[in-house]
């Protein structure tokens, strides 16, 4: 054979390895909760070089909850754990588990409001609408908009959940839920369509994750269990979240928690994976997901999350070994 031929032929076996390569790379769909879907895809970038590629979509837990119960994920994701009517739909079984933490921040775009206190009371009054200046928190002058989630969300229930906890008045007239009857204000989708309202109307006010507080968005100091106003942080959100105790399920949570550094509104975030029927991507989705659990819980802080630490961490990573074939 000749030098030519046999170039030739190497070339057609270096461009079919190159292919084979390229198709090694498993395809993982996720969809799910806008609030960690920053967190989400920073961390499932960095397994690109694992053989892993991770498409997750920010539809909102509500959705993340349905596209898994419809079996059209290979994970879902969720800020409220799965109802047990829920999972009951789910032949393949049901694993849970906490992914990364966060807190809820009431986000505001005023430039004449430098520093916003807020009380229990105040934070009620204002998405019942009967705070409707922000002269009544003296804060500026001017009407308050109120903006809050138009889609099913567990931001909305982890939010809501809270507001019931500081008010009876708001658990009487309109509870929790991932959707609820709003009083007063104007919707955007997902965690991004909130912070965008936010964002493109001045003196409005409204609750995102706390990653979602940039430009010219600032967070407010919500008044505490103890009576201290603190703002939503890293250190705030530790405290509060060393509170919950996980059931069974992996699920936990609370909705005022005590502590003099705890931020009130905090919350867990969960995926939400199969026991059975993954096939070939088993592995895969037990590499990513510890993955989640291992080194991108070093990137939480910085994108505006709680990393998991201790007993939650230890019982998110042994979850995983649940997920199966």
């Amino acid at each position: 054979m000749s030098f030519a031929k046999k170039a030739l032929g190497f070339g057609v076996l270096s461009s079919f390895g190159i292919a084979a390569a390229a198709t090694a790379q498993t395809a993982l769909n996720g969809a799910g909760a806008s609030f960690p879907a920053p967190f989400y895809q920073r961390a499932f970038a960095g397994l690109a070089g694992k053989g892993i590629n991770v498409n997750y979509q920010s539809v909102g837990s509500g959705a993340g909850v349905r596209q898994f119960i419809a079996g059209t994920v290979d994970f879902g994701a969720t800020d409220e754990p799965i109802k047990a009517a829920e999972a009951a739909k789910v032949k393949r079984g049901v694993v849970q588990f906490p992914a990364v933490g966060g807190t809820i921040a009431v986000a505001f775009n005023k430039a004449d409001c430098k520093d916003l206190k807020l009380t229990q009371k105040q934070v009620v009054g204002i998405f019942l609408g009967s705070i409707k200046t922000w002269d009544q928190l003296k804060c500026g002058k001017g009407p308050i908009t109120v903006a809050h989630r138009s889609d099913g969300s567990g931001t909305t229930f982890a939010f809501t959940n809270s507001l019931s906890a500081f008010s009876s008045e708001w658990k009487s007239k309109v509870g929790e839920g991932k959707s609820v009857k709003w009083p007063v204000g104007v919707g955007g989708k997902g965690n991004e369509g909130v912070a965008g309202v936010l964002s493109n109307t001045p003196g409005a006010i409204g609750y995102v994750n706390q990653s979602y507080v940039k430009g010219k968005l600032k967070a407010a100091a919500l008044q505490n269990k103890d009576g201290n106003f603190v703002k939503p942080s890293l250190a705030g959100g530790a405290a509060a979240l060393n509170n919950i105790r996980l059931d069974a399920d992996l699920a936990g949570e609370d909705a005022n928690p005590a502590g003099a550094k705890s931020y009130p509104i905090s919350t867990l975030t969960w995926i939400l994976a199969y026991k059975t029927g993954n096939g070939a991507k088993a592995g895969k989705i037990r590499e990513a997901m510890l993955y989640l659990l291992g080194p991108a819980q070093n990137q939480a802080d910085e994108l505006g999350y709680v990393p998991l630490r201790g007993d939650i961490l230890k019982k998110a990573k042994a979850a995983v070994a649940k997920i199966g074939a």
